[in-house]
């Protein structure tokens, strides 16, 4: 693919000037489910990030998908079989049944996992992605495999938590398993990833690395001690933060970690969970990491070439989880996009700058240069505990996971804007408008392609929409 005028190249050092190829998948009716008024959550912010992909041509330099929803028995690899038949029969209707209602505590459904239309089509889609990340990785048609509607990290087997329903990063791992020795998770959401951990506490097949604030914040797990257990003893790295942390304290902790991780582990394949909430100024969050910062984790381990999984998760300030999903896009195809934003339909959420970056606030850090250096220690003698690439009993490969093929998407025709217009938009509290879209609730739930147009006007109109 050439030049298309989208932004110069990244610069041109070492394996990472390699072209990559990238596939990346997006489910058009992602934007319209809505966890509810009020809530932090708001898939609209993964069309938002789309869009900005799409108006930076970015969409060009790579294969576009649509996932094909994970059906129950996809999602069963990883949870209950009674959770899923709760997951995919509940609705906001059937709350009034007893029988459903009694089993909200059990699965922890209820004010931040609420009951929403569509929930289970929701995670079928987010899943899907994941999963159809993992089958292109493990066929070998692609590097790199994006998935922003990803990354829900909190989820357990028996039990929604975080925002998080199903698992989609555990089943992308199971699925990438089937072909790859040992899979690697890295997770730089500002929560914990609690969820991915406990899966594969007790196996070496899977090594998890989480970068997160430790402390009196949800969801209270993560210690540095907490290290694996059994087979997988030291297979956990808990790097624990406080407030405020900045560009060069992060990137001073990530790189010697993921450097060493990298040198000993030697994973097949690399999956990375962006959550966006590690931010500055992020509703949820607590540090204070440029667009940049945040995506510099993507760009050191594109370096090394390894298949690579790329999952969103969560980030509470929708236009700048939109700008950064939007600027790791650009990382992950190879390109520096230009810094201001393109006319789009989301185009006022960006104001007063109208630009992809934004600069860090001025708070505090409160991760000193001291406790810092101690965290890298007590991390980097963990890791000189392990021995190097530990082999795998491999029996027989199990069949990977059959995803009908379907064409690829053309996303030079434009979708219609969805936008709620309000001259007076200011600030967050106005992302809670309710969208307009109701959802069947069906397992097998027809999903209908978003109207599609070829002319970019400026139609504002309808709605703004709204783990971790």
């Amino acid at each position: 693919m050439g030049d298309n005028g989208s932004g110069a190249s990244l610069p041109s050092t070492g394996t990472d000037a390699k072209k990559r190829r990238v596939t990346y998948f997006y489910e058009p009716t992602i934007g319209d489910y809505y966890y509810g008024q009020g809530h932090p959550m708001k898939p609209h912010r993964i069309r938002m990030a789309h869009n900005l992909i799409v108006h930076y041509a970015l969409h060009r330099r790579m294969e576009i998908n649509r996932p094909f929803p994970a059906t129950p028995a996809d999602i069963r690899r990883f949870h209950s079989d009674d959770y899923v038949d709760f997951l995919s029969s509940v609705s906001p209707e059937s709350l009034a049944d007893p029988s459903h209602n009694r089993h909200l505590k059990r699965f922890n459904v209820g004010e931040d996992c609420p009951v929403f239309d569509g929930l289970f089509g929701f995670c079928q889609s987010s899943a899907g992605g994941s999963i159809g990340a993992a089958v292109k990785l493990n066929r070998g048609d692609a590097d790199i495999a994006l998935n922003w509607a990803g990354g829900l990290h909190h989820a357990k087997k028996s039990e929604a938590s975080g925002f998080c329903y199903v698992n989609d990063i555990v089943l992308g791992i199971l699925e990438l398993l089937k072909v790859h020795r040992r899979v690697l998770y890295v997770d730089i959401d500002v929560h914990h990833g609690d969820g991915v951990e406990e899966a594969f506490y007790t196996t070496d097949r899977v090594m998890t690395v989480s970068f997160h604030k430790f402390g009196d914040f949800f969801p209270g797990t993560g210690h540095i001690k907490d290290t694996g257990a059994g087979v997988g003893k030291d297979y956990a790295l808990n790097i624990p933060l406080n407030d405020g942390l900045d560009d060069e304290s992060f990137r001073g902790l990530f790189r010697p970690i993921m450097q060493k991780v990298m040198e000993i582990y030697q994973p097949d394949a690399v999956v990375l969970q962006c959550g966006a909430d590690s931010l500055s100024g992020d509703r949820l969050g607590c540090f204070n990491l440029s667009v940049k910062g945040h995506a510099d984790c993507l760009h050191f381990l594109r370096s090394f070439n390894v298949p690579l999984m790329v999952l969103g998760g969560g980030g509470y300030t929708i236009r700048n989880v939109a700008r950064c999903w939007c600027y790791e896009t650009a990382v992950a195809v190879g390109v520096e996009p230009d810094n201001k934003l393109p006319y789009n339909e989301y185009y006022e959420y960006f104001g007063p700058d109208y630009t992809l970056h934004v600069e860090p606030s001025n708070v505090e850090n409160l991760n000193t240069a001291k406790d810092m250096e101690r965290i890298r220690n007590i991390l980097l003698e963990q890791l000189s505990r392990l021995p190097n690439a530990p082999s795998v009993p491999f029996q027989t490969t199990p069949a990977t996971t059959e995803v009908p093929e379907e064409p690829e998407e053309n996303m030079d025709r434009r979708p219609k804007p969805r936008i709620w217009h309000n001259e007076g938009y200011e600030s967050d509290a106005d992302e809670d408008e309710k969208p307009p879209t109701r959802f069947s609730n069906t397992v097998n739930q027809p999903v209908v392609k978003e109207e599609m147009r070829d002319d970019g006007e400026d139609d504002m109109e309808e709605d703004k929409k709204g783990i971790l």
